[in-house]
């Protein structure tokens, strides 16, 4: 781990002020470092799942304070609950299962049926981005899998160009987490978002399942950035903080992703070992860059 990566006292103290501010427990010395003054230039947002006891409302109003512009994974039910807030729902969850997915064509009715009621849902709501999964393998061949997908994916992307709303299938590793998931692979991921040949279908590209499977992650992303529309982070090993526990440089990589312009949003999706709120604007100062 670099040392540009490393909290010093100062900086781990403003972290604090950053995620703890207005909750009544700031001492006198941490409130004298002022608040943390965001660069913005890239957007982050935080996935729900990874905060099991605090409510949607509680996340986002935490998030809030901390800088992050989105809560998402959740359910249309859930989207007004974070604009409540000032934030929006950068990925919306419920469209899809991660082991029943695109690459069975037994599988397509239903999942076009969901896809379909999520994007109409989603462009009313102002929801950029929903997602989707490939589906376990089975036994299946890489390549019918994808022939399959493609398929599938083919009779919904017409409907998200017509609404403005990005599909993203979400590349997962099936060596620690997801055993048997086809889309576990950059290129194999890469190869369908061509063949679907839509600008409204990319990948959810994420940066800890990927470390896991392949590493070289920002040559990874910058040789494939045109088909890449969302990021989620985590600590490598164990899916938990992404400071100088864990091998990633996570500053050298959100600047390679900043340096290719993206425009979309990083969401922060580690499962936090210490106090949820700190670690969370820890993260979020070590993805501003």
């Amino acid at each position: 781990m670099q040392q540009d990566n490393r909290m010093s006292r100062r900086s781990a103290l403003k972290t604090v002020v950053a995620g703890m501010a207005g909750c009544g427990v700031v001492s006198q010395e941490l409130q004298a470092e002022g608040p943390y003054k965001t660069k913005g230039n890239l957007n982050q947002s935080v996935c729900k799942w990874c905060y099991k006891d605090m409510t949607v409302g509680e996340l986002a109003r935490e998030s809030a304070r901390i800088g992050i512009k989105s809560v998402e994974l959740l359910t249309p039910e859930e989207w007004p609950v974070v604009k409540k807030y000032g934030l929006t729902c950068a990925m919306g969850s419920g469209a899809d299962q991660i082991h029943v997915g695109f690459n069975r064509k037994e599988n397509h009715d239903s999942r076009v049926a969901n896809l379909t009621k999520h994007i109409e849902l989603a462009a009313d709501a102002g929801i950029p981005n929903v997602i989707c999964f490939s589906g376990n393998r089975n036994g299946m061949s890489d390549d019918e899998g994808l022939e399959n997908c493609v398929i599938g994916l083919k009779r919904i992307v017409g409907l998200a160009e017509k609404k403005g709303v990005n599909v993203c299938m979400e590349l997962l590793n099936s060596k620690v987490n997801h055993k048997d998931y086809m889309c576990d692979h950059t290129e194999w991921g890469v190869k369908l978002v061509k063949q679907v040949g839509s600008p409204r279908f990319k990948l959810l590209y994420d940066i800890y399942h990927m470390q896991i499977m392949e590493g070289d992650v920002i040559r990874t992303i910058s040789d494939n950035f045109e088909y890449l529309a969302h990021f989620h982070t985590g600590g490598v090993p164990g899916r938990n903080e992404i400071d100088e526990t864990q091998e990633l440089n996570y500053t050298t990589i959100c600047k390679a992703i900043i340096e290719k312009g993206f425009r979309g949003y990083l969401a922060q999706e580690f499962i936090p070992k210490r106090d949820p709120m700190t670690s969370l604007a820890q993260a979020f100062r070590i993805c501003d860059v």
